[in-house]
């Protein structure tokens, strides 16, 4: 389902930190621009709202990872070390994660790690010593959906143009953007108080007649 603005931050018992202690992201085309096997951190730029996003999920207090399947190893296109300097800019852009899982093996491989499988997923979990229940899954593919599910966690799908009609619709809960999964997740951020006798903007104090209008 695609949660409107009244619904978000009812999904599955989710509210902030009463429940919540991690989210982890999916990396390609969720935090990032996917380019395809791409090694070269120069070609690193981040997704519309992905670092207002997680900077709102670190506020909140809860820890953050990232866990990405990167075949190019095993396919030869590009190496562990080159997978290690994109994601350390992907650190440097967001501020670091506190844990990183990256598998590089491809499908025909039949690893535990590669994303349908939840062994990533399992093993942030382990290291950030939080339980499945207690964590968040984000990506924009079906993969992302079935290992969080496999896993244990809650998760929410952040499409794309890459993303299938058939996932989108298998999916249970889509969001617009990072922000709106994060909305999901922790609820609409609470507007900021204003000042003891000061007036929010757009709000007339009692009493008062706006300009043009009549009592």
């Amino acid at each position: 389902m695609l949660f409107s603005e009244g619904e978000v931050g009812n999904f599955a018992g989710m509210g902030g930190t009463g429940t919540l202690k991690a989210v982890l992201f999916d990396r390609d085309g969720t935090l990032v621009v996917d380019v395809p096997y791409n090694g070269d951190p120069r070609l690193v730029r981040a997704m519309d709202h992905a670092r207002a996003a997680v900077d709102r999920v670190r506020s909140a207090g809860l820890a953050t990872g990232v866990a990405s399947n990167q075949s190019g190893v095993a396919r030869g296109l590009l190496s562990l070390s080159q997978v290690d300097a994109v994601n350390r800019r992907i650190d440097q852009l967001f501020g670091p994660f506190d844990v990183w899982e990256v598998c590089p093996h491809r499908q025909e491989d039949n690893c535990g790690c590669r994303k349908p499988a939840p062994g990533m997923i399992i093993n942030a979990c382990r290291r950030l010593g939080v339980a499945p229940d207690e964590v968040a899954y984000v990506g924009d593919i079906g993969v992302d959906v079935e290992a969080a599910r496999a896993a244990g966690v809650r998760h929410v799908l952040v499409p794309t143009p890459a993303t299938r009609v058939e996932e989108v619709e298998c999916a249970g809960v889509v969001a617009r953007d990072l922000w709106h999964a994060v909305d999901i997740l922790l609820g609409p951020p609470t507007p900021p108080t204003p000042p003891h006798g000061q007036v929010p903007v757009g709000q007339v104090p009692v009493g008062q007649v706006p300009r043009g209008g009549r009592p």
